[in-house]
């Protein structure tokens, strides 16, 4: 079974419990890290200025404390494989409806089941609602 490394416990323990409860689930069944948890103004507006983001400091779910948005990946990161991010959203989105967690996946941010018609794809960003 995967298990958090140090690192990725570290960054979900900024994140709020019910992220951290669907993030613990999910690592019992399928293996990933955790990129990014709670961010300071400086790591925001960074990474709006290499456009892996829309939102300025403060308006990100991630600049909240604690944070209202997790970034993960499969592990071992393959950026181009884009089918082992669908079936993490999905074993996410499995666990966050049985507990009847509300939440939103970056690769459908207008939440109807198609990414493609998405213009921006953060396939690693998942928030709450």
């Amino acid at each position: 079974m995967p298990v958090f490394s140090k690192l990725s416990l570290q960054r979900l323990a900024t994140c709020d419990a019910c992220l951290q409860e669907i993030c613990h689930e999910a690592i019992k069944i399928y293996d990933f890290t955790v990129l990014c948890g709670k961010r300071n103004e400086e790591e925001q507006n960074n990474l709006l200025i290499q456009g892996k983001t829309k939102l300025e400091f403060p308006n990100s779910k991630h600049n909240k404390f604690p944070s209202q948005a997790v970034d993960i990946a499969p592990y071992p990161i393959d950026w181009n494989d884009f089918g082992r991010f669908r079936l993490l959203a999905g074993i996410i989105f499995g666990i966050a409806h049985h507990k009847n967690i509300k939440i939103r996946w970056g690769g459908d941010w207008n939440m109807n089941w198609d990414s493609s018609d998405e213009k921006f794809l953060d396939l690693v960003h998942f928030e709450l609602l």
